[in-house]
Protein backbone atom coordinates (compact mmCIF):
# COMPACT_ATOMS: atom_id res chain seq x y z
CA UNK A 1 0.00 0.00 0.00
CA UNK A 2 2.73 2.39 1.12
CA UNK A 3 4.11 1.78 -2.68
CA UNK A 4 1.18 2.82 -4.44
CA UNK A 5 0.67 6.17 -2.18
CA UNK A 6 4.11 7.07 -4.62
CA UNK A 7 1.88 6.18 -7.87
CA UNK A 8 -0.20 8.27 -9.92
CA UNK A 9 -3.51 8.28 -8.86
CA UNK A 10 -5.73 6.56 -11.75
CA UNK A 11 -7.26 9.20 -14.09
CA UNK A 12 -10.96 8.19 -13.19
CA UNK A 13 -10.50 8.69 -9.65
CA UNK A 14 -8.28 12.14 -10.03
CA UNK A 15 -11.14 13.73 -12.07
CA UNK A 16 -13.31 14.04 -9.40
CA UNK A 17 -11.34 15.12 -6.50
CA UNK A 18 -9.58 17.34 -8.85
CA UNK A 19 -12.95 19.01 -9.46
CA UNK A 20 -13.43 19.92 -5.72
CA UNK A 21 -9.85 21.32 -5.34
CA UNK A 22 -10.41 23.47 -8.14
CA UNK A 23 -10.41 27.34 -7.06
CA UNK A 24 -14.15 28.15 -9.22
CA UNK A 25 -12.37 31.61 -10.20
CA UNK A 26 -8.72 30.81 -11.89
CA UNK A 27 -9.63 26.83 -12.61
CA UNK A 28 -6.79 25.83 -11.13
CA UNK A 29 -5.63 23.43 -7.82
CA UNK A 30 -6.00 25.87 -4.65
CA UNK A 31 -3.21 27.99 -3.88
CA UNK A 32 -3.24 29.28 0.06
CA UNK A 33 -6.63 28.46 0.21
CA UNK A 34 -9.29 31.05 2.62
CA UNK A 35 -12.57 30.53 3.15
CA UNK A 36 -15.45 33.38 3.23
CA UNK A 37 -18.07 33.43 6.14
CA UNK A 38 -20.81 31.76 3.34
CA UNK A 39 -18.55 28.58 3.11
CA UNK A 40 -17.15 29.10 -0.06
CA UNK A 41 -13.22 28.83 -0.74
CA UNK A 42 -11.21 30.40 -3.38
CA UNK A 43 -7.12 30.84 -4.03
CA UNK A 44 -6.21 33.83 -1.87
CA UNK A 45 -4.67 35.81 -4.77
CA UNK A 46 -7.89 35.15 -6.62
CA UNK A 47 -10.45 36.54 -3.84
CA UNK A 48 -8.23 39.71 -3.23
CA UNK A 49 -8.13 40.21 -7.02
CA UNK A 50 -12.11 39.73 -7.16
CA UNK A 51 -13.34 42.00 -4.16
CA UNK A 52 -11.09 44.62 -5.65
CA UNK A 53 -13.48 45.52 -7.83
CA UNK A 54 -16.74 44.13 -6.06
CA UNK A 55 -17.27 43.06 -2.54
CA UNK A 56 -19.35 40.12 -2.93
CA UNK A 57 -18.57 36.10 -3.28
CA UNK A 58 -17.70 35.50 -7.09
CA UNK A 59 -19.99 32.00 -6.49
CA UNK A 60 -23.18 33.44 -4.72
CA UNK A 61 -22.89 37.15 -4.75
CA UNK A 62 -23.22 37.44 -1.01
CA UNK A 63 -21.90 40.49 0.56
CA UNK A 64 -18.44 40.29 2.31
CA UNK A 65 -18.80 42.03 5.82
CA UNK A 66 -16.76 45.11 5.93
CA UNK A 67 -13.96 44.63 7.26
CA UNK A 68 -13.74 40.46 7.60
CA UNK A 69 -11.08 39.19 7.02
CA UNK A 70 -10.72 35.28 4.72
CA UNK A 71 -9.67 32.74 7.20
CA UNK A 72 -7.06 30.18 6.02
CA UNK A 73 -8.71 26.99 4.97
CA UNK A 74 -5.91 24.55 6.09
CA UNK A 75 -7.80 21.74 5.94
CA UNK A 76 -8.51 22.12 1.83
CA UNK A 77 -4.67 23.32 1.64
CA UNK A 78 -3.31 20.32 3.14
CA UNK A 79 -5.69 18.18 0.78
CA UNK A 80 -4.51 20.10 -2.11
CA UNK A 81 -1.11 19.52 -1.09
CA UNK A 82 -1.31 15.67 -0.52
CA UNK A 83 -3.49 15.17 -4.31
CA UNK A 84 -0.54 17.01 -6.06
CA UNK A 85 1.65 14.70 -4.22
CA UNK A 86 -0.26 12.00 -5.56
CA UNK A 87 -1.27 12.41 -8.94
CA UNK A 88 2.09 14.53 -9.70
CA UNK A 89 0.51 17.24 -10.66
CA UNK A 90 1.96 21.02 -10.63
CA UNK A 91 0.50 23.83 -9.55
CA UNK A 92 1.37 26.08 -11.96
CA UNK A 93 -0.44 23.87 -14.44
CA UNK A 94 -3.99 24.69 -15.51
CA UNK A 95 -6.55 22.64 -16.81
CA UNK A 96 -6.60 23.87 -21.23
CA UNK A 97 -8.99 26.36 -21.34
CA UNK A 98 -11.25 26.87 -24.59
CA UNK A 99 -11.34 30.48 -25.67
CA UNK A 100 -14.44 30.24 -26.95
CA UNK A 101 -16.08 28.76 -23.26
CA UNK A 102 -16.44 31.04 -20.38
CA UNK A 103 -13.72 30.25 -17.57
CA UNK A 104 -16.09 30.34 -14.77
CA UNK A 105 -18.86 28.41 -15.67
CA UNK A 106 -17.05 26.58 -18.70
CA UNK A 107 -20.29 27.35 -20.86
CA UNK A 108 -20.23 28.71 -24.14
CA UNK A 109 -20.05 32.54 -24.58
CA UNK A 110 -23.39 33.24 -26.35
CA UNK A 111 -24.04 36.52 -24.92
CA UNK A 112 -22.62 40.49 -24.78
CA UNK A 113 -22.70 42.82 -21.73
CA UNK A 114 -22.93 45.96 -22.90
CA UNK A 115 -21.43 47.72 -19.63
CA UNK A 116 -18.50 45.39 -18.47
CA UNK A 117 -18.15 45.52 -22.88
CA UNK A 118 -17.52 41.68 -22.78
CA UNK A 119 -18.91 38.37 -24.02
CA UNK A 120 -20.40 35.79 -21.32
CA UNK A 121 -22.41 32.58 -20.46
CA UNK A 122 -25.68 32.18 -19.82
CA UNK A 123 -24.91 31.40 -16.19
CA UNK A 124 -23.47 34.56 -15.81
CA UNK A 125 -26.45 36.42 -16.26
CA UNK A 126 -27.17 36.49 -12.74
CA UNK A 127 -23.54 38.04 -12.32
CA UNK A 128 -24.87 40.90 -14.82
CA UNK A 129 -28.41 41.08 -13.63
CA UNK A 130 -28.38 44.84 -13.61
CA UNK A 131 -26.74 45.35 -17.11
CA UNK A 132 -28.27 45.25 -20.40
CA UNK A 133 -27.16 41.81 -22.27
CA UNK A 134 -27.13 41.29 -26.00
CA UNK A 135 -26.82 37.97 -28.61
CA UNK A 136 -23.33 38.44 -30.00
CA UNK A 137 -24.96 39.05 -33.44
CA UNK A 138 -26.53 42.09 -31.91
CA UNK A 139 -23.65 42.89 -29.80
CA UNK A 140 -21.14 42.71 -32.40
CA UNK A 141 -22.67 45.82 -34.99
CA UNK A 142 -22.87 47.93 -31.50
CA UNK A 143 -19.44 47.63 -31.36
CA UNK A 144 -18.56 47.75 -34.58
CA UNK A 145 -20.71 51.18 -35.08
CA UNK A 146 -18.45 52.76 -31.99
CA UNK A 147 -14.91 51.68 -33.89
CA UNK A 148 -16.56 53.18 -36.88
CA UNK A 149 -16.85 56.24 -35.77
CA UNK A 150 -13.24 56.40 -34.43
CA UNK A 151 -12.30 55.48 -38.02
CA UNK A 152 -14.13 58.62 -39.20
CA UNK A 153 -12.36 60.47 -36.51
CA UNK A 154 -9.12 59.35 -37.85
CA UNK A 155 -10.10 59.90 -41.39
CA UNK A 156 -11.16 63.19 -40.80
CA UNK A 157 -8.03 64.42 -38.69
CA UNK A 158 -5.84 62.69 -41.74
CA UNK A 159 -7.66 65.44 -43.81
CA UNK A 160 -6.55 67.98 -41.26
CA UNK A 161 -3.11 67.22 -41.06
CA UNK A 162 -2.67 67.14 -44.74
CA UNK A 163 -4.06 70.66 -44.72
CA UNK A 164 -1.80 71.70 -41.97
CA UNK A 165 1.77 70.25 -43.88
CA UNK A 166 0.71 72.17 -46.75
CA UNK A 167 0.17 75.46 -44.62
CA UNK A 168 3.50 74.07 -42.72
CA UNK A 169 5.32 74.12 -46.30
CA UNK A 170 3.91 77.53 -47.64
CA UNK A 171 5.51 78.47 -44.02
CA UNK A 172 8.82 77.24 -44.94
CA UNK A 173 9.00 79.11 -47.97
CA UNK A 174 7.81 82.46 -47.00
CA UNK A 175 10.60 82.34 -43.92
CA UNK A 176 12.90 81.48 -47.78
CA UNK A 177 11.58 84.80 -49.08
CA UNK A 178 11.88 86.46 -45.78
CA UNK A 179 15.25 85.40 -45.43
CA UNK A 180 16.21 86.59 -49.24
CA UNK A 181 14.48 90.19 -48.53
CA UNK A 182 16.54 90.34 -45.28
CA UNK A 183 19.79 89.61 -47.07
CA UNK A 184 18.90 92.12 -49.63
CA UNK A 185 18.61 94.51 -46.91
CA UNK A 186 21.76 94.04 -45.10
CA UNK A 187 23.77 93.46 -48.01
CA UNK A 188 22.49 97.01 -48.83
CA UNK A 189 23.64 98.66 -45.27
CA UNK A 190 26.86 97.37 -45.69
CA UNK A 191 27.24 97.74 -48.66
CA UNK A 192 26.79 101.70 -47.73
CA UNK A 193 29.03 101.69 -45.08
CA UNK A 194 31.35 100.04 -46.87
CA UNK A 195 34.90 98.28 -45.71
CA UNK A 196 34.52 100.09 -42.01
CA UNK A 197 31.58 97.42 -41.66
CA UNK A 198 33.16 94.30 -43.49
CA UNK A 199 33.65 92.54 -39.94
CA UNK A 200 30.13 93.52 -38.94
CA UNK A 201 28.41 92.67 -42.13
CA UNK A 202 29.52 89.01 -42.07
CA UNK A 203 28.28 88.24 -38.58
CA UNK A 204 25.06 89.66 -39.14
CA UNK A 205 24.61 87.43 -42.36
CA UNK A 206 25.39 84.64 -40.53
CA UNK A 207 23.23 84.67 -37.72
CA UNK A 208 20.10 85.15 -40.01
CA UNK A 209 21.65 81.95 -42.19
CA UNK A 210 21.76 80.71 -38.12
CA UNK A 211 18.31 81.73 -37.85
CA UNK A 212 16.86 81.11 -40.87
CA UNK A 213 18.27 77.37 -40.34
CA UNK A 214 17.20 77.26 -37.13
CA UNK A 215 13.48 78.40 -38.19
CA UNK A 216 12.88 75.97 -41.41
CA UNK A 217 14.84 72.76 -39.34
CA UNK A 218 11.95 73.27 -36.50
CA UNK A 219 9.36 73.56 -39.03
CA UNK A 220 10.98 70.56 -41.12
CA UNK A 221 10.82 68.22 -37.81
CA UNK A 222 7.13 69.58 -37.65
CA UNK A 223 6.28 68.23 -41.04
CA UNK A 224 8.26 65.25 -40.44
CA UNK A 225 6.34 64.62 -37.40
CA UNK A 226 3.04 65.15 -38.91
CA UNK A 227 3.50 62.67 -42.22
CA UNK A 228 4.23 60.65 -39.38
CA UNK A 229 1.44 61.53 -37.33
CA UNK A 230 -0.68 60.63 -40.64
CA UNK A 231 1.36 57.28 -41.21
CA UNK A 232 0.00 56.31 -37.73
CA UNK A 233 -3.23 57.44 -38.17
CA UNK A 234 -3.54 55.63 -40.99
CA UNK A 235 -2.30 52.77 -39.79
CA UNK A 236 -4.98 52.90 -36.75
CA UNK A 237 -8.03 53.51 -39.17
CA UNK A 238 -6.70 50.17 -41.23
CA UNK A 239 -5.79 47.90 -38.28
CA UNK A 240 -9.72 48.53 -36.73
CA UNK A 241 -11.40 48.22 -40.44
CA UNK A 242 -9.29 44.46 -40.32
CA UNK A 243 -10.38 43.82 -37.06
CA UNK A 244 -13.54 44.86 -37.63
CA UNK A 245 -13.79 41.89 -40.32
CA UNK A 246 -13.08 39.32 -37.78
CA UNK A 247 -16.23 36.90 -36.74
CA UNK A 248 -18.47 38.24 -34.22
CA UNK A 249 -16.50 36.68 -31.36
CA UNK A 250 -13.49 36.72 -31.57
CA UNK A 251 -13.50 40.18 -32.37
CA UNK A 252 -15.44 41.02 -29.58
CA UNK A 253 -13.02 39.36 -26.87
CA UNK A 254 -10.80 41.54 -28.46
CA UNK A 255 -12.89 44.51 -28.50
CA UNK A 256 -11.58 45.94 -25.43
CA UNK A 257 -8.24 45.97 -26.28
CA UNK A 258 -9.21 47.67 -29.75
CA UNK A 259 -10.87 50.54 -27.97
CA UNK A 260 -8.14 50.98 -25.93
CA UNK A 261 -5.87 51.25 -28.49
CA UNK A 262 -7.75 53.47 -30.41
CA UNK A 263 -6.90 56.71 -28.80
CA UNK A 264 -5.09 59.63 -30.37
CA UNK A 265 -3.35 61.78 -27.67
CA UNK A 266 -0.92 63.67 -29.72
CA UNK A 267 -1.13 67.16 -29.89
CA UNK A 268 -2.36 69.01 -32.98
CA UNK A 269 -0.01 70.34 -35.25
CA UNK A 270 0.17 73.88 -35.62
CA UNK A 271 2.70 77.25 -36.14
CA UNK A 272 4.23 78.39 -33.35
CA UNK A 273 4.22 82.02 -31.84
CA UNK A 274 7.84 82.65 -33.30
CA UNK A 275 7.68 80.16 -35.93
CA UNK A 276 8.87 83.15 -38.44
CA UNK A 277 12.12 85.35 -38.68
CA UNK A 278 12.17 87.74 -36.12
CA UNK A 279 12.85 90.30 -38.71
CA UNK A 280 13.39 93.13 -36.23
CA UNK A 281 16.63 90.99 -35.42
CA UNK A 282 18.15 91.43 -38.21
CA UNK A 283 16.94 94.48 -40.31
CA UNK A 284 15.59 96.44 -37.81
CA UNK A 285 17.56 99.85 -36.67
CA UNK A 286 20.61 98.26 -37.93
CA UNK A 287 22.50 101.08 -39.01
CA UNK A 288 21.96 102.23 -34.88
CA UNK A 289 23.53 99.22 -34.01
CA UNK A 290 26.74 99.83 -35.52
CA UNK A 291 26.96 103.69 -34.57
CA UNK A 292 30.37 103.42 -32.90
CA UNK A 293 31.50 103.36 -36.38
CA UNK A 294 29.68 105.32 -38.48
CA UNK A 295 28.20 107.69 -36.29
CA UNK A 296 27.42 109.87 -39.18
CA UNK A 297 25.54 107.68 -41.37
CA UNK A 298 23.46 106.11 -38.50
CA UNK A 299 19.80 106.48 -38.81
CA UNK A 300 17.85 105.03 -35.69
CA UNK A 301 14.24 104.25 -35.43
CA UNK A 302 13.22 104.05 -31.61
CA UNK A 303 9.93 101.66 -32.91
CA UNK A 304 10.80 99.08 -36.05
CA UNK A 305 7.50 97.26 -37.42
CA UNK A 306 7.07 93.97 -36.92
CA UNK A 307 6.03 92.16 -40.72
CA UNK A 308 5.09 89.08 -38.92
CA UNK A 309 2.13 90.75 -37.37
CA UNK A 310 0.89 93.11 -40.36
CA UNK A 311 -2.24 92.59 -41.96
CA UNK A 312 -1.95 90.70 -45.16
CA UNK A 313 -3.64 93.89 -46.74
CA UNK A 314 -0.41 96.13 -45.37
CA UNK A 315 3.05 96.92 -46.94
CA UNK A 316 6.09 97.72 -45.45
CA UNK A 317 9.22 99.40 -46.50
CA UNK A 318 12.09 97.12 -46.43
CA UNK A 319 13.80 99.04 -42.74
CA UNK A 320 10.54 98.30 -41.97
CA UNK A 321 10.40 102.29 -41.03
CA UNK A 322 7.10 102.50 -42.68
CA UNK A 323 3.54 100.93 -43.94
CA UNK A 324 1.04 101.80 -46.11
CA UNK A 325 -2.24 100.03 -47.95
CA UNK A 326 -0.76 97.07 -50.34
CA UNK A 327 -3.10 97.14 -53.68
CA UNK A 328 -3.82 93.37 -53.10
CA UNK A 329 -3.81 91.14 -50.68
CA UNK A 330 -0.72 89.61 -49.94
CA UNK A 331 0.38 86.05 -49.67
CA UNK A 332 1.57 85.69 -45.49
CA UNK A 333 1.39 82.54 -43.68
CA UNK A 334 -1.33 82.58 -41.06
CA UNK A 335 0.56 83.03 -38.17
CA UNK A 336 -0.78 83.49 -34.67
CA UNK A 337 0.93 86.59 -34.33
CA UNK A 338 -0.69 88.27 -37.37
CA UNK A 339 -3.49 90.52 -37.94
CA UNK A 340 -6.33 89.34 -40.19
CA UNK A 341 -8.69 90.19 -40.77
CA UNK A 342 -8.20 93.76 -38.84
CA UNK A 343 -5.46 95.93 -40.59
CA UNK A 344 -3.27 96.88 -38.08
CA UNK A 345 1.00 96.12 -37.63
CA UNK A 346 2.99 96.29 -33.87
CA UNK A 347 6.14 97.15 -33.21
CA UNK A 348 8.60 94.29 -33.04
CA UNK A 349 9.77 95.28 -29.60
CA UNK A 350 7.16 95.50 -26.23
CA UNK A 351 7.78 96.66 -23.35
CA UNK A 352 7.25 95.98 -19.40
CA UNK A 353 8.63 98.83 -17.94
CA UNK A 354 10.27 102.16 -18.36
CA UNK A 355 10.06 105.81 -20.21
CA UNK A 356 9.70 104.97 -23.65
CA UNK A 357 8.86 107.91 -26.93
CA UNK A 358 8.34 107.34 -30.43
CA UNK A 359 6.79 109.92 -33.56
CA UNK A 360 4.41 108.70 -36.23
CA UNK A 361 4.56 110.66 -39.11
CA UNK A 362 0.50 110.40 -40.44
CA UNK A 363 1.00 113.35 -43.01
CA UNK A 364 -2.59 114.15 -44.45
CA UNK A 365 -3.89 110.33 -44.64
CA UNK A 366 -8.12 110.85 -43.66
CA UNK A 367 -7.89 107.51 -41.76
CA UNK A 368 -5.42 106.67 -38.98
CA UNK A 369 -5.00 105.08 -35.65
CA UNK A 370 -2.30 104.72 -32.69
CA UNK A 371 -0.78 104.48 -29.62
CA UNK A 372 -0.18 101.00 -27.61
CA UNK A 373 -1.57 97.99 -26.84
CA UNK A 374 -1.58 94.94 -24.91
CA UNK A 375 0.41 91.74 -25.90
CA UNK A 376 -3.19 89.68 -25.80
CA UNK A 377 -5.12 91.83 -28.07
CA UNK A 378 -7.38 89.91 -30.44
CA UNK A 379 -5.38 89.00 -33.71
CA UNK A 380 -7.94 86.75 -35.66
CA UNK A 381 -11.19 88.60 -35.22
CA UNK A 382 -12.25 92.03 -35.46
CA UNK A 383 -12.82 94.01 -32.56
CA UNK A 384 -13.68 97.77 -31.55
CA UNK A 385 -10.69 99.66 -30.71
CA UNK A 386 -11.31 100.75 -27.10
CA UNK A 387 -9.42 100.83 -23.81
CA UNK A 388 -11.80 97.98 -22.86
CA UNK A 389 -10.14 95.61 -25.50
CA UNK A 390 -6.62 96.36 -24.65
CA UNK A 391 -5.69 99.20 -27.34
CA UNK A 392 -4.70 103.36 -25.58
CA UNK A 393 -5.16 105.01 -28.75
CA UNK A 394 -5.93 107.97 -30.52
CA UNK A 395 -7.34 108.21 -34.10
CA UNK A 396 -8.65 109.93 -37.03
CA UNK A 397 -11.91 109.05 -39.20
CA UNK A 398 -14.21 110.94 -41.62
CA UNK A 399 -12.65 114.03 -39.92
CA UNK A 400 -13.02 113.23 -36.50
CA UNK A 401 -10.17 112.85 -33.85
CA UNK A 402 -11.09 110.38 -31.05
CA UNK A 403 -10.04 109.02 -28.18
CA UNK A 404 -9.96 105.08 -27.47
CA UNK A 405 -12.54 105.04 -24.66
CA UNK A 406 -15.50 102.69 -24.41
CA UNK A 407 -17.60 105.93 -25.38
CA UNK A 408 -15.42 106.76 -28.44
CA UNK A 409 -14.63 110.12 -26.76
CA UNK A 410 -14.23 113.05 -29.24
CA UNK A 411 -10.62 115.15 -29.55
CA UNK A 412 -10.68 118.75 -30.12
CA UNK A 413 -7.68 119.20 -32.15
CA UNK A 414 -6.82 123.50 -33.25
CA UNK A 415 -4.62 122.47 -36.22
CA UNK A 416 -4.45 119.15 -37.87
CA UNK A 417 -1.31 117.52 -36.65
CA UNK A 418 0.54 116.06 -39.70
CA UNK A 419 2.92 113.95 -36.65
CA UNK A 420 1.96 112.23 -33.90
CA UNK A 421 4.27 111.81 -30.93
CA UNK A 422 3.56 108.86 -27.83
CA UNK A 423 4.88 108.80 -24.86
CA UNK A 424 4.79 105.76 -22.50
CA UNK A 425 5.41 105.43 -18.94
CA UNK A 426 5.08 102.25 -18.06
CA UNK A 427 5.74 102.33 -13.92
CA UNK A 428 3.83 105.22 -13.84
CA UNK A 429 0.65 103.68 -15.77
CA UNK A 430 0.23 106.51 -18.53
CA UNK A 431 0.43 106.63 -21.98
CA UNK A 432 0.09 110.44 -23.52
CA UNK A 433 -0.22 111.68 -27.25
CA UNK A 434 1.21 114.98 -28.48
CA UNK A 435 1.57 117.10 -31.53
CA UNK A 436 4.74 116.12 -32.91
CA UNK A 437 4.95 119.37 -35.06
CA UNK A 438 3.81 121.81 -32.68
CA UNK A 439 4.81 119.87 -28.73
CA UNK A 440 1.55 120.41 -27.95
CA UNK A 441 -0.45 118.30 -25.43
CA UNK A 442 -3.62 116.01 -26.87
CA UNK A 443 -4.28 113.91 -24.03
CA UNK A 444 -3.51 111.29 -21.70
CA UNK A 445 -4.76 108.09 -21.09
CA UNK A 446 -3.97 105.77 -17.54
CA UNK A 447 -3.98 102.51 -16.66
CA UNK A 448 -2.17 99.76 -14.46
CA UNK A 449 -0.05 97.60 -17.14
CA UNK A 450 -0.37 94.64 -16.09
CA UNK A 451 1.00 92.93 -19.81
CA UNK A 452 3.55 93.55 -22.20
CA UNK A 453 2.45 96.65 -24.64
CA UNK A 454 3.66 96.99 -27.78
CA UNK A 455 3.19 100.18 -30.32
CA UNK A 456 0.32 99.30 -32.36
CA UNK A 457 -0.50 101.32 -36.28
CA UNK A 458 -3.41 100.98 -38.42
CA UNK A 459 -2.25 103.57 -41.13
CA UNK A 460 -5.74 102.88 -43.04
CA UNK A 461 -6.77 101.72 -46.42
CA UNK A 462 -4.67 104.55 -48.38
CA UNK A 463 -1.81 105.10 -50.56
CA UNK A 464 0.31 107.63 -48.03
CA UNK A 465 2.58 105.92 -45.80
CA UNK A 466 2.70 106.43 -42.39
CA UNK A 467 6.19 106.34 -41.46
CA UNK A 468 8.40 106.44 -38.06
CA UNK A 469 10.18 109.44 -37.44
CA UNK A 470 13.96 108.18 -36.83
CA UNK A 471 15.40 109.76 -33.71
CA UNK A 472 18.14 112.22 -32.51
CA UNK A 473 21.36 110.01 -31.89
CA UNK A 474 23.81 111.32 -28.91
CA UNK A 475 26.94 109.50 -28.13
CA UNK A 476 28.25 109.70 -25.19
CA UNK A 477 31.66 108.18 -24.10
CA UNK A 478 33.98 107.93 -21.25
Amino acid sequence: MADSMDEDMPEEEEAPLRKDLTCPVCQGIFQDPVLLPCSHSFCRECLQKSIEFNKNCPLCREVVPEGVQPTSNRALSNACETFLKQSNWRSSQKPPSDEFTCSLHLKPLELYCEKDEEPVCVDCVTLHNTHMLWPLKEGAPMCKKELRFKVQIFEKKVETYKKMTRKLGNAVEYIKYQAEQAEKQVKAEFERLHEALVTEESLRLKALATDEEQKIAALNELIEKTNKDIIALNKLSDNLNKEMGNEDLPFLRNFQKLKREAQWTREEPHLTDDCLLNMGKHVGALSFNIWKKMQAHVKYNPVVLNPNTASPWLFLNADLSSVKESTERLTTPDNPERFDPCVFVLGAEGYTSGKHRWDVIVGDNPKWIVGVCKESVPRKKKFTVSTNRGVWSIGLSKGVYTVSTPERTELQVQQRPERIRIKLNIDKGEVSFWDGGTAKHLVTLTHEFDEKMFPIFGPGLHSTPMTMASAKIAVHTS
